[in-house]
């Protein structure tokens, strides 16, 4: 394969959302029960930084939260992928996450 191929490219599209960065957000998702073949729920909440990805053709967006005020007991990472459509906030930052939710950058 060379360089070029489509399948040495990376499976997505990054950008920047200058619109929800800083915004303090709730992230409702799920993951994998270590030591299981089972999942559960996982909530976070974060501070948006503004960089998203987006998957396929259909621009299934996800953004990365930081700064993680709450997240799951011994999660380790100090920052998470949360799909756009989990994504939640509070008050009037609600309707800005919204209003901008799939802006490109």
């Amino acid at each position: 394969m060379s360089s070029t191929d489509s399948a040495a490219e990376a499976p997505y599209t990054s950008g920047f959302n200058s619109a929800l960065k800083g915004l303090v957000v709730d992230c409702d998702g799920g993951g994998p029960i270590a030591g299981t073949h089972l999942s559960g729920r996982q909530s976070f909440t974060g501070t948006l930084t503004g960089d998203y990805r987006d998957f396929g053709p259909y621009r299934w967006r996800w953004y990365l939260l930081s700064v993680l005020t709450r997240k799951p007991e011994n999660y380790p990472h100090e920052a998470v992928w949360c799909e756009a459509e989990s994504l939640s906030a509070r008050g009037a930052a609600e309707a800005r996450l919204q209003q901008h939710l799939y802006d490109v950058g």
